[in-house]
């Protein structure tokens, strides 16, 4: 798959890269896409919750009152869940919410993800660039010159850049991260996924690997 090189003003440069068919042009697998997606979702998870059952709550634990003759039921403690202040019934407890999946599978995800991106001819290629300094302002100019300023973008460089990085972070539609961090629900978040032209040939070596 043959895709033209735009720069950073978003102008054809007369050059191409071409996007290879064992990673853009895959059968691609809806069911490694929903493992890997559940996996990077639990895990934002912090899994700190916690509520008190009725042997955490603090109280006192005189019987309420009389066993027969009032009417009600039975009642022992001021501490049972049945009562305003008592203690939750199984309540959620601290725990880790992450899981395994397999690499393998992971990798298919992300060429199925890179797939229909490139079906929807919703990827784009840029030259490898940089700013002299980290602005907001030269990131939205960036977008503009690809008429993205209204679309949520993922862009993937070759390595860790703070001028790009830190001209991207205010922006809520706006995500940079390097190659080796894409991850399947990010590519799929994006409206328009851009790669530099650098992080073409680091996404090959990586799924070649």
């Amino acid at each position: 798959m043959e895709i033209a090189v735009l720069n950073k003003e978003g102008k054809d440069t007369g050059r191409t890269v071409v996007l290879s068919d064992e990673i853009y042009k895959i059968e691609p697998n809806d069911h490694a896409i929903y493992l890997d997606v559940k996996q990077y979702l639990a895990n934002q998870r912090q899994g700190t919750h916690k509520s008190k059952e009725r042997g955490e709550i603090t109280g006192s634990t005189k019987k309420l009152k009389k066993q027969k003759g009032t009417g009600t039921a039975r009642a022992g403690s001021i501490k049972s869940p049945v009562f305003v202040g008592g203690g939750r019934i199984f309540g959620p407890r601290p725990r880790d919410y992450s899981f395994k999946v397999n690499r393998k599978t992971k990798d298919l995800a992300r060429k199925s993800a890179l797939t229909y991106k490139a079906q929807d001819t919703k990827i784009a290629v840029v030259e490898d660039f940089n700013f002299e300094a980290p602005k907001t302002k030269d990131y939205i100019t960036f977008l503009k010159g690809l008429s993205l300023d209204n679309q949520k973008t993922l862009l993937l460089l070759p390595e860790n850049n703070p001028n790009v990085y830190l001209s991207s972070r205010n922006l809520g539609n706006a995500k940079v991260i390097t190659f080796n961090q894409v991850n399947t629900y990010e590519i799929l978040h994006a409206e328009r996924l851009l790669l530099t032209e650098s992080a073409v040939a680091k996404l090959e070596e990586m799924f070649n690997k």
